[in-house]
């Protein structure tokens, strides 16, 4: 079986796009909803935009368990990793 490579951030931004609104959730439980606007993406529970750059640089080193490895090197980190590992944007990607 051959792997699939890693889809580029633009194809995730785009499915990042179709669920604006819905609910997710961080790994500790707390639900959210996000907006998007041009490259930056609000979650509803942070008083930050988190931009798609963030979401490249953790595409290019998931599947992670948790944001802790991404803590330090991403604004966002338990947002960004919450959406990037929900299975509506990841499909089966990673």
């Amino acid at each position: 079986m051959t792997e699939r490579p890693m889809p580029s951030v633009d194809e995730v931004w785009a499915r990042i796009k179709l669920n604006v609104g819905e609910d997710f959730e961080t790994i500790t439980g707390k639900v959210f909803q996000y907006e998007v606007r041009g490259n930056l993406f609000y979650p509803s529970r942070a008083r930050q935009h988190i931009p798609k750059s963030e979401c490249a640089k953790v595409i290019a080193v998931a599947p992670l368990d948790g944001p802790g490895r991404i803590s330090q090197e991403v604004r966002g980190s338990a947002y960004v990793w919450a959406v990037l590992h929900d299975k509506r944007i990841r499909q089966e990607d990673w």
